[in-house]
């Protein structure tokens, strides 16, 4: 009896999310009926869709390292879990902003004052975003995160029904928002940066003192050792090890 509420949730949340991707016309024409409110959407549907990106990459992370352009970086469990955790609050947050901005822009395009209804639509046109977050798994699939792009479109196809924007001002309003939501991920990826950045310098000497090692593939490695040394292989298997002496800064 207590599983099923869960189970029902489970089945409403997938059963939207299916909905709004494959048939969006439809799926808004829904929604434009509803009556959910911000918080009851935000902990039913965004929360658990918003986990997936920053999980994915905390499991890839570990299992796989992260980075990009054939290099790829080992990072400790501690280091990976505080991005993850960082960058899914912070993509939360950017719900919020990006809501009332969209809320604030649809009467200069001739659509209603309804922050209700702009949360709906800012947080189910987001689905195809947060389910791309799954390609943060691997480096090698990273690149399939721009499917997420759909969510431009379903923004667009959304403002009408659920905001009461006309159709003839529905792109402007989609592009106007988009330019909130840019700037809104923007703060979000500083914010993000002035974490990680730090993490990632700091990998090497992070949890037992163990190393950071950046993966090139064909191209070699190199390993950052928590003694100050640090270990160069190339192409052809020869390795080069350099000792950083902090008593002797300037050599």
């Amino acid at each position: 009896m207590v599983e099923m509420p869960q189970n029902t949730q489970a089945t409403a949340l997938i059963a939207r999310a299916k909905g709004i991707l494959l048939d969006p016309a439809g799926e808004w024409a829904k929604i434009a009926g509803e009556t959910d409110q911000p918080k009851s959407l935000f902990l039913s549907y965004a929360l658990p869709l918003a986990l997936i990106g920053p999980l994915a990459g905390f499991i890839g992370g570990q299992l796989f390292g992260i980075g990009g352009m054939g290099i790829s970086i080992n990072i400790g469990l501690v280091s990976g879990l505080t991005i993850a955790v960082v960058s899914f609050i912070l993509s939360l947050v950017s719900v919020w902003v990006v809501a009332f901005a969209a809320n604030f822009i649809s009467p200069k395009f001739g659509g209603r004052d309804d922050f209700p209804a702009a949360f709906r639509l800012i947080t189910y046109s987001w689905t195809a975003s947060w389910l791309a977050g799954i390609f943060s798994l691997m480096t090698a699939l990273s690149i399939l995160g721009l499917l997420g792009l759909y969510s431009l479109y379903l923004l667009y196809k959304g403002a009408t029904p659920v905001m009461g924007v006309p159709q003839d001002k529905a792109g402007g309003y989609t592009a106007v928002t988009i330019v909130a939501a840019i700037v809104a991920m923007l703060v979000v990826n500083v914010v993000v940066g002035l974490f990680t950045a730090p993490l990632l310098m700091s990998a090497a000497t992070a949890g037992a003192g163990d190393g950071m090692s950046f993966d090139m593939g064909d191209n070699g490695s190199i390993e950052a050792g928590a003694d100050g040394t640090m270990t160069i292989t190339g192409p052809d298997g020869e390795e080069v090890t350099i000792t950083v002496d902090d008593n002797k800064p300037g050599e």
